[in-house]
């Protein structure tokens, strides 16, 4: 499955947006389809962090472990998680822009079953939409959060 890009200009400075996404217990707030965040090790930040995210998606609860694993304050985090059959490895990127910061959400999912790799071509659309969606719901947390 090629890469998904998405991107959203942000009316909130770098340091706000970085936090919001790289600090999982903001992540959940602004995101309302997760219902639950469960840290698998003790650090709640940084490189290493492991957790367990609980969506509601579709009617259907499904929960995924992800980790922390490149992670440079106010600049990019990465998290990675396989799940599903699927190698899942997303970066976020923040960039001053102005007065906004630019929020870049690059997934890269690596079908690594039958069963995904058969899925790929079917998913796609679908995984843009949630992205897209995640990223509205995020662009809406901090602008309405942030404290002009």
């Amino acid at each position: 499955m090629p890469k998904t890009v998405v991107s959203r200009s942000i009316d909130a400075p770098v340091a706000f947006v970085f936090k919001a996404i790289s600090d999982i217990r903001h992540f959940s707030k602004a995101i309302p389809h997760i219902a639950k965040i469960e840290y698998l090790t003790e650090q709640q930040s940084g490189v290493g962090t492991r957790f367990r995210e609980t969506r509601l998606m579709n009617g259907k609860v499904a929960s995924t472990e992800l980790e922390v694993t490149e992670f440079v304050e106010n600049e990019r985090i990465r998290l990675v998680a396989d799940s599903h059959g699927t190698l899942w490895d997303s970066v976020f990127v923040v960039k001053a822009a102005g007065d906004q910061t630019d929020l870049t959400l690059t997934m890269d999912a690596t079908p690594q079953t039958m069963m995904a790799k058969m899925m790929a071509p079917m998913t796609k659309h679908i995984i843009q939409k949630a992205l897209e969606d995640d990223m509205d719901s995020m662009k809406t947390y901090c602008e309405k959060h942030y404290d002009k």
